[in-house]
């Protein structure tokens, strides 16, 4: 198996490389992919950030059979093992077919083994705006948040670096207000449509504005998982962030957030994390 280190070259401009053709079968696509430096995690170097991958999944998730008439309501991944750095596959199929209602699954294989599951429903889209209302909060425009690099000083990794961040005012501990976006892109030579890179921005949410400190609190709370659900197609190229972090006595945390687009509130996202004290 190919290292990060060993399999990337210099001046990289994504977080994956696809390393072989894609093949289809039978309903079941298969791609091939190394990952970059720009893929690296927070918690372990030899690992991914769970952000990219979430990116890597979605890509795949939208080019399989897609249908105009669709909209992805959810998208939820579940993380089965150590995301190794290096060489993936990601082997998509469908879960439960259907004229209105679809669910399809990606999973990412690393080291001969299932790493990550993604799963997405999708489900025909229809004129409701006579009954649409949104009694989430708004997130200030982009223009009205300054530029913040707190995100990479606390985090180390490759994909912490190659993120971009603006916030607000009233951010705060357990109560993170911010827009971030990247000028990577997910697979190398494939421009991403808004859905795909603010999916694969969203596990952010979980490092924006934690309650407690790695480096000084000396806990780890990584989470095990990252649901998001629409309310429509993603729009734009930046990812505005409202979240709640809160922790419990026995071993458990969740982050929940608001999510934004250029065109206003998009969703939500939550996170579950295993809380381990140093």
């Amino acid at each position: 198996m190919t290292s990060s280190l060993q399999a990337t070259q210099p001046h990289e401009t994504a977080y994956f490389r696809r390393t072989k053709p894609i093949e289809i079968s039978e309903d079941v696509r298969t791609s091939f992919f190394v990952s970059t430096p720009h893929a690296q995690g927070a918690w372990q170097e030899d690992e991914l950030h769970m952000a990219p991958v979430s990116g890597l999944v979605a890509a795949e998730l939208e080019a399989y059979q897609p249908r105009k008439d669709f909209i992805t309501t959810r998208i939820s991944f579940d993380i089965l093992g150590k995301l190794h750095a290096g060489e993936v596959k990601v082997v998509t199929e469908t879960v439960r077919p259907g004229r209105t209602i679809e669910l399809i699954q990606s999973t990412v294989y690393a080291q001969g083994r299932a790493v990550l599951v993604g799963r997405t429903w999708k489900v025909i889209a229809s004129d409701t705006s006579n009954v649409g209302k949104l009694h989430d909060p708004e997130l200030p425009p982009l223009e009205q948040a300054e530029p913040w690099d707190e995100m990479s000083q606390r985090w180390p990794g490759g994909f912490i670096r190659s993120i971009q961040t603006r916030k607000f005012a009233e951010h705060a501990p357990g109560h993170g207000r911010v827009w971030i976006t990247t000028d990577i892109d997910v697979i190398e030579g494939e421009t991403p449509s808004p859905f795909v890179k603010l999916v694969g921005l969203a596990d952010t949410a979980n490092g924006v504005a934690p309650i407690a400190e790695p480096s000084t609190d000396n806990v780890f709370f990584a989470n095990v998982d990252l649901t998001i659900h629409f309310l429509r197609e993603p729009v734009g190229q930046w990812l505005g962030l409202a979240t709640s972090a809160n922790i419990g006595a026995t071993g458990g945390g969740i982050t929940s957030a608001i999510l934004y687009d250029a065109d206003g509130i998009l969703g939500r996202c939550e996170q579950s994390q295993t809380v381990r004290m140093g």
